[in-house]
């Protein structure tokens, strides 16, 4: 009889996220950048990498591989930049690394690319993380002006064209029929409920502090949605209205989520090989999916996906004690709530990416260390996790608190 083989999570860390701002000089000194501006992206990966052996006392030396997710592999995070930082880390030569594309979705796809190597007997020991400096390397400059990435077979499939991923929330907004202050006070809400989780010391566990920064430092409680009511929108473009005239410009800075700088790594492994090596599981990774959805509308494969992997979860929504929704923008986690039926008091209860921010490659990984903390602080058993992503995909992914 083949022995099923188990993928366990027995340690999560990431470092706290910065603002995603490059600054500006004044008289030869840099002012205005984010917190881990001046961190080089493949050292603030080898951060969380370090932060990862320091929490769980693995050695280094029995990592089968590292995989971590990058969305804007060019510059700074061009040439395998899981490879160069598990090296900077101070790994042995022997640690192999890979760094993988699925845009927001890049860390958490390493997470279950991780676990299936594991599951499936081919290695013992990964890392899965994820890095995104959006300060540093800014967000698709891996194309430059005027190249043609879509080439023939694209256009003419999506000859009228696709649109950004704010022109699509605002498309989302508008189809199921969310007003501005619904919109606003869910961006409220999540940067309440970061900044009670901060002084809670609910993420204290988990981040890894760099550069100076111990504390996310994107986070600004006490808003109001007569403040937030003044912004302008942030994607207007009048000529969008003849093709979709049903918009209403209601998606602003903070209702979306802001650029940002960050890392995270997460050690998977099978809990034998955890008993092995004296180490304690956090959770199962229990189930996942991942699903590509309408490429115009993008943002709502999270709604497809969650459905598919309850199903292969043979779980029901109400099953689930937490969710982490990616908050790419709040539209996106309140129509995911509608269509599912999911319970948003048991969603991203520490905070989301609105008020934490968004690191795009690092996010997945990001999510899933709260989420396994939340779900250990919490005594839940069951939680999901699900992200949007460019181009229309969606991953999402069921852990078992053990």
């Amino acid at each position: 009889m083949t022995q099923i083989v188990d993928a366990v999570i027995v340690g999560a860390v990431r470092t706290p996220i910065g603002k995603g701002k490059p600054g500006r000089v004044v008289d030869g000194v840099t002012v205005g950048a984010g917190g881990l501006h001046g961190v080089h992206p493949v050292d603030m990966l080898a951060h969380s990498l370090r932060a990862l052996v320091e929490q769980t006392g693995i050695d280094p030396a029995l990592i089968d591989d590292v995989i971590a997710g990058a969305v804007t592999q060019a510059d700074e995070q061009g040439q395998n930049i899981s490879r160069k930082a598990a090296l900077a880390a101070g790994f042995p030569e022997s640690v192999p690394g890979t760094t993988i594309n699925r845009q927001c979705g890049s860390s958490q796809q390493a997470i279950s690319f991780a676990a299936q190597a594991v599951m499936s007997g081919v290695q013992d020991v990964v890392v899965a993380a994820g890095v995104e400096s959006m300060s540093r390397v800014p967000m698709a400059s891996d194309v430059r002006p005027g190249v043609d990435a879509s080439g023939i077979g694209f256009s003419e499939r999506y000859s009228k064209g696709l649109i950004s991923q704010g022109l699509a929330a605002e498309l989302i907004a508008a189809d199921w029929g969310f007003s501005r202050t619904e919109l606003d006070e869910f961006a409220l809400s999540s940067h309440d409920k970061a900044s009670a989780a901060t002084k809670a010391g609910r993420f204290d566990r988990e981040i890894a502090p760099l550069a100076g920064l111990s504390t996310d430092e994107l986070i600004r409680p006490g808003g109001t949605v007569e403040q937030l009511a003044t912004l302008k929108p942030a994607f207007y473009h009048p000529a969008i209205l003849e093709r979709f005239p049903q918009i209403v410009w209601q998606i602003t800075a903070a209702n979306s989520s802001p650029l940002s700088d960050g890392s995270a790594a997460v050690l998977i492994m099978s809990s034998a090989k955890a008993s092995e090596l004296g180490l304690t599981p956090l959770a199962r990774l229990h189930s996942f999916s991942v699903v590509g959805s309408d490429p115009l509308y993008m943002l709502t494969g999270v709604i497809p996906a969650t459905e598919k992997v309850l199903k292969a979860a043979g779980l029901t929504i109400g099953d689930i004690d937490l969710f982490e929704v990616n908050e790419a923008f709040s539209p996106v986690v309140l129509s995911w709530a509608k269509d599912t039926g999911a319970d948003l008091a048991k969603t991203n209860v520490n905070g989301g990416a609105i008020a934490l921010g968004h690191p795009l490659g690092a996010s997945g990984a990001r999510i899933m260390t709260t989420m396994v903390n939340a779900l250990q602080q919490t005594g839940g058993r069951y939680a999901l996790q699900t992200m949007c992503e460019a181009g229309g995909m969606a991953n999402a992914t069921i852990i078992e608190r053990l």
